[in-house]
């Protein structure tokens, strides 16, 4: 565990793999906490330094006391490099974490190797959804919403299949502080990047899951044609959190681009 203070709020984060090796930060979903990348790391902590850490109001992190933007969200990504030592890393970023990497990329491209763009895109959904999302937390709460973004997040073959993984992943979500989902729907309400990915100088890898209902293939492969060399690549079969679905594929994936 290494806490991590960013402007007087505690934020929960952890560095796995050898101290001296190469660093990698992986940023994850809106609704998810660190643990999304467990069986990720299980590979890359063998040759990598693995940073994660859970966004406010998700897993161990404390809330924020208001809405957050994506900016607010990158300065923590930077501070959790900081606290752990490392001045340069690889960004893996999926869905709100991949706008994350999008802003550490504009904010500091000096501590920036590699960048994995995974499941995401410069503008997710509308303003006015994000708005309305934000309602229906507050008038239903995250467990009655909680089912429909399963659907979203895993490939209906992976949900029949695995229906006691898919019932922990609902739990995760349905137990996120819904005033930290909030202010993290608000900072995605606000996010256009588009201009930012033009920016973007790193090797870029981006990936998209060919079933996923979040952030659809085309809306990824679009952004991809924003950044200049970015790669892409489709993963059959998985939705919105390949991590999950095929860890062991994805994992070559970031090993192939990481080097």
């Amino acid at each position: 565990m290494l806490p991590v203070t960013d402007q007087g709020l505690v934020l929960h984060a952890r560095a796995d793999g050898p101290v001296d090796a190469p660093a990698v930060l992986l940023l994850n979903s809106l609704g998810t906490d660190l643990r999304m990348w467990d069986d990720v790391v299980e590979d890359l902590a063998r040759d990598w330094r693995v940073l994660r850490f859970d966004k406010p109001g998700h897993g161990l992190s404390q809330k924020a006391a208001g809405p957050l933007a994506i900016a607010d969200l990158g300065r923590m990504a930077l501070a959790v490099m900081t606290a752990a030592g490392v001045p340069r890393v690889h960004v893996v970023g999926l869905s709100i974490g991949g706008q994350i990497a999008m802003d550490i990329a504009r904010r500091a491209p000096e501590r920036l190797d590699r960048l994995v763009l995974s499941n995401t895109a410069a503008r997710i959904g509308t303003a006015e959804a994000w708005r309305a999302r934000i309602a229906a937390v507050a008038e239903t709460g995250l467990y009655a919403m909680a089912p429909g973004v399963m659907e979203r997040w895993f490939s209906a073959r992976w949900r029949s299949e695995h229906p006691a993984r898919l019932a922990l992943w609902q739990t995760m979500l349905a137990r996120t502080d819904a005033q930290g989902y909030a202010a993290c729907c608000e900072a995605l309400a606000a996010s256009d990047l588009a201009d930012a990915c033009a920016t973007i100088t790193a090797p870029t890898l981006v990936i998209a899951g060919a079933e996923d209902g979040a952030t659809p293939p085309e809306l990824v492969r679009g952004m991809a044609d924003l950044i200049p060399g970015a790669r892409f690549a489709l993963m059959e079969g998985a939705g919105h959190l390949p991590c999950v679905e095929d860890a062991g594929a994805y994992a070559a994936l970031l090993r192939a681009h990481l080097g």
